[in-house]
């Protein structure tokens, strides 16, 4: 089933060109079912790549999905043209009176940052507090995640003394959850950050469950026990080149960068990266928006965060 998108998004032809299931709004209308209504708070600088990444793993679902795509107010982005903004980007403020079955809060490049160093903080933790009770179901990708786990639970971020980069193996610690539902034992994801979530406080927090982890990167998956909530430290929607890109740029820039590592083919830079967690993260998408959201929201999204 498709994802439901406007018709002059830059992403739509990219992902139709891929075969992937996109509808216009006009065509979805004369659908007799309920779309799945998504909000993306899509806080990367490179708004269109995110677009484009998210799109194409919420599309590969039997869903219907209506998105919506949300930009921080309080922050002018520097890196997406205000003619894409104006066209295809609403603010919290203009979203805040809807409900949403699902929202995803994406990472941005600010994790060195204390969280209330963050020029757009208070507007995120508003987003985080209505989100309680005008989302179902919330996921929260690298530095969101970081963020929701702070905001909602008080779990610090730590720095680290190498940054975590690459694609790592990692273990499933609840095979019998349903956001691992298919998933085998040990499955790659990717990874770009300079700080980490330690296992320990996801352990002490009574609502939380350590879903999966890697021996190398650390924790990758926690879930809140109910499936309204779920936080991804790692990137499971980057493309083949997003890590080759980020090494090529820092390297130019006689950064001290290593080598993505578990990612070129003998670890050698010259050669062309293997896409090894495609399959991982359409299934995790696929099972969040299903088990998380579709056999749980309510059909009238007004029931929403009601008793």
């Amino acid at each position: 089933m498709p994802v439901t998108i406007p018709s002059a998004l830059p992403a739509r032809s990219i992902l139709e060109d891929e075969n992937v299931f996109v509808m216009t709004p006009g065509r979805a209308q004369h659908q007799d079912i309920r779309p799945l209504h998504i909000a993306i708070v899509n806080l990367m600088p490179t708004k269109m790549a995110t677009e484009t990444q998210l799109l194409r793993l919420l599309g590969n679902t039997p869903l219907q999905l209506e998105i919506s795509l949300l930009r921080m107010a309080s922050h002018d982005p520097r890196n997406t043209a205000q003619a894409h903004l104006d066209a295809f980007y609403t603010t919290f403020d203009e979203a805040a009176e809807q409900k949403f079955d699902g929202l995803i809060i994406t990472g941005a490049p600010i994790e060195t940052l204390d969280f209330e160093q963050v020029d757009y903080w208070p507007e995120l933790q508003e987003i985080m507090d209505w989100s309680r009770d005008n989302v179902f179901s919330t996921m929260h990708v690298c530095w969101g995640a970081q963020a929701g786990l702070y905001h909602h639970y008080g779990i610090p971020k730590y720095p680290l003394e190498r940054k975590i980069f690459g694609v790592f193996p990692h273990r499933v610690l609840d095979p019998r959850n349903r956001v691992l539902s298919g998933f085998d034992e040990v499955f790659p994801a990717p990874h770009s950050r300079h700080t980490e979530t330690r296992a320990a406080d996801i352990e002490a927090t009574d609502d939380l469950e350590l879903l999966a982890v890697s021996d190398e990167a650390g924790v990758y998956l926690v879930g809140r026990r109910d499936g309204r909530e779920l936080y991804v430290t790692g990137h499971p929607e980057y493309e083949r080149h997003t890590l080759k890109l980020e090494y090529d740029r820092d390297h130019a820039r006689g950064l001290d960068v290593a080598v993505p590592r578990h990612y070129y083919p003998a670890d050698d830079p010259a050669a062309e990266p293997m896409v090894t967690w495609r399959s991982h993260a359409f299934l995790l998408y696929a099972n969040w928006l299903n088990y998380c959201v579709y056999q749980a929201t309510p059909f009238d999204l007004d029931a929403i965060g009601t008793a």
